[in-house]
């Protein structure tokens, strides 16, 4: 996927992933930047350090909840009337949820509507475009437990599958119609997200395995894309757990359960 000359779509982009990857891409001589996000002073400050940075970058700023799909659209429409198409599109925005079967229906609904709907939002409003053009870059963030799984946390689990079930489609149905599409799936990296689940097997869980900065996890983000791959993994030893998951499923479910009697050790003994 070409960032240079690109308009490009950030999602999310106050914080965490999302804003690295924004001053990653700007550092790779985008034509344009579009900065998307419910908390406006984080993007206004993020806009003001890439322009300051980079004085010859369009950068544009969007207050919208990804989760309404007229948002969507209005924000599509905005960018393609200035700038007259978008070539890259990073659905990146997203929300942890939390805990297992006592989690209530507001819980999943939200994460359902963050984590998979804003995908489909953002697809439909800006892939028909791309393929009109001949192409595009289509690029979501899921997880490494839409892959694998995250002890403690059934909605951002299962939702997270579905957003990489949902990239897997797109890839499939219009990659021979010039569509790119990416789903990166990090493992730990270090955001408010993270911490926020410190405490408790969601975060404790994930905290035990390699935690990246957003730098790094971006600098792996960019690798990927220049590669043109499907998966993008921020931690290569994700795609090692992958396979051994494929390969024998009780095995690996039961090496979870393993690790998930750790953890829960671990925690008691810190309280």
């Amino acid at each position: 996927m070409e960032i240079p000359g690109a308009v490009c779509v950030v999602t999310g982009a106050a914080h965490g992933i999302g804003r690295a990857l924004a001053v990653r891409f700007a550092a790779e001589d985008p034509r344009a930047i579009v900065l998307v996000d419910v908390d406006r002073p984080g993007t206004l400050v993020l806009a003001d350090e890439l322009r300051a940075r980079h004085p010859e970058l369009a950068v544009d700023t969007e207050v919208a909840d990804v989760a309404d799909p007229a948002a969507v659209r209005a924000l599509v429409a905005r960018a393609e009337a200035r700038y007259g198409r978008i070539d890259l599109f990073l659905a990146n925005a997203g929300i942890g949820g939390g805990q297992g079967l006592e989690a209530g229906d507001d819980v999943w609904q939200a994460c359902w509507d963050v984590n998979v709907m804003a995908h489909v939002h953002a697809a439909r409003a800006v892939v028909p475009g791309m393929l009109a053009r001949g192409g595009g870059s289509f690029v979501t963030t899921a997880s490494a437990a839409g892959l694998l799984t995250n002890l403690g946390n059934a909605p951002y689990s299962v939702t997270k599958h579905a957003a990489v079930g949902f990239a897997e489609w797109l890839a499939v149905t219009y990659g021979d119609q010039g569509l790119k599409v990416s789903c990166i799936c990090p493992m730990g990296v270090e955001t408010g997200m993270l911490r926020g689940g410190l405490g408790r097997l969601e975060g404790a869980s994930v905290a035990a395995q390699p935690v990246l900065s957003p730098e790094q996890a971006a600098d792996a983000v960019v690798d990927g894309l220049r590669a043109e791959r499907f998966l993008v993994l921020t931690h290569p030893e994700v795609a090692q757990y992958w396979r051994d998951k494929a390969a024998d499923p009780d095995r690996w479910i039961a090496g979870m359960r393993r690790f998930q009697v750790a953890i829960r050790a671990s925690l008691e003994e810190d309280h």
